[in-house]
C-alpha cells in the first residue's frame, strides 16, 4: 500500500525549546516547500592592532555561530477540497502567529512571566526537523475575487537558531534533526586535544580521523569540528591463545610414514 503524503507543519514550542509546547499553537502547510535553504554563519571580526601591511591579517572567532532555514510556502483557498474558505490570510494567519510576541511559557523569574518574546517553533517535514525562531515573513498577496479578497498567497519564511547545527544521517538513512550533532567552532590558537577535553572526549584521534583533520596541532580560527562524530571501535575482549608445541615428522627413505616418527 502506498504512503500517503506528508505535508509539513509549524509546531510551538517551549521557550527554552525543550519540546513542543503543550496546547501550543500548530500550522499545518497546504503546498509543502520545494527547498529548503540551511545557512550556516561564524561570528568573526579582524582582530585589533593586527599587522594590516602583511597582506594576511588574521581572524579572531568570536562567540557561537548561527543556522539559518528558508522556505517558500504556498496557499491557495481554489485548491482546497474540504472545508473551504474565500479569503487566503485565514489559511496564513497561523503561519504569522509565530512571528507574534507572546508571554513566556517557561519564565524563570519573575520579571521575565510578563516579558513578551517571539514563540520558538520547530519546521517538520517528515524526518526533517528544525528548531528555531522566526526571523522574518514576507507575504504576497495575488489571485484577487470580484470582491477584492486575495485567494493566492506565498510565504517566505525565515527561521534562525544561535547554533551551528550539524545533520547527520544515521545508518538506517533518515536525516537525524540538526541539534543532534552541533558543531564546535575552534578558538585562536586551538588544538584538537585541547578541543576535546573541553568536551570530555579522551581519544581527539578519533576526532581527526572523522572530521578528516591532517594538522590537530594548527587549527585554523573558526574551524568546525564535529566532536560527536569520532571514529569508536567495539572492543572485542582479548583471549589467551596458547600454540601447542611444534610437531616435528622425519621420515626416513624407504620406511612408510607411520613407521619412523618422532616428535621434538
Amino acid at each position: 500500500m502506498t504512503a500517503g503524503l506528508v505535508h509539513a507543519k509549524l509546531i510551538q514550542l517551549a521557550d527554552d525549546l525543550s519540546g513542543p509546547l503543550d496546547k501550543g499553537a500548530t500550522a499545518d502547510v497546504q503546498f509543502n516547500p520545494e527547498t529548503l535553504k540551511i545557512t550556516y554563519a561564524n561570528q568573526i571580526v579582524q582582530p585589533k592592532g593586527g599587522d594590516q601591511a602583511a597582506g594576511t591579517p588574521g581572524r579572531q572567532f568570536v562567540g557561537e555561530g548561527t543556522t539559518k532555514l528558508a522556505l517558500q510556502l504556498w496557499f491557495d483557498v481554489t485548491a482546497m477540497e474540504t472545508n473551504p474558505v474565500d479569503d487566503v490570510r485565514r489559511l496564513t494567519q497561523p503561519v504569522i502567529f509565530f512571528m507574534t510576541p507572546q508571554k513566556n511559557s517557561t519564565p524563570k523569574s519573575a520579571d521575565e512571566k510578563d516579558k513578551l518574546v517571539p514563540p520558538p517553533v520547530r519546521f517538520q517535514w517528515g524526518s526533517f526537523i528544525f528548531d528555531g525562531v522566526v526571523d522574518g515573513i514576507e507575504q504576497s498577496l495575488e489571485f484577487f475575487s470580484p470582491d477584492g479578497k486575495p485567494l493566492r498567497a506565498s510565504i517566505g519564511l525565515t527561521l534562525s537558531q544561535q547554533k551551528i547545527l550539524a545533520q547527520k544521517l544515521p545508518d538506517n538513512g533518515v536525516a537525524s534533526k540538526p541539534g543532534q550533532n552541533p558543531l564546535t567552532s575552534a578558538r585562536q590558537g586551538d588544538t584538537l586535544q585541547a578541543m576535546a577535553g573541553r568536551a570530555g572526549i579522551d581519544s581527539w584521534q578519533s576526532v581527526a580521523s572523522a572530521n578528516g583533520i591532517e594538522d590537530p596541532l594548527r587549527m585554523a580560527p573558526g574551524a568546525l569540528v564535529d566532536l560527536g562524530a569520532a571514529l569508536g571501535t567495539p572492543t572485542s575482549p582479548v583471549s589467551a591463545v596458547i600454540s601447542p608445541p611444534a610437531v616435528v615428522v622425519r621420515v626416513n627413505a624407504g620406511a612408510s610414514l607411520g613407521g619412523s616418527v618422532s616428535i621434538g
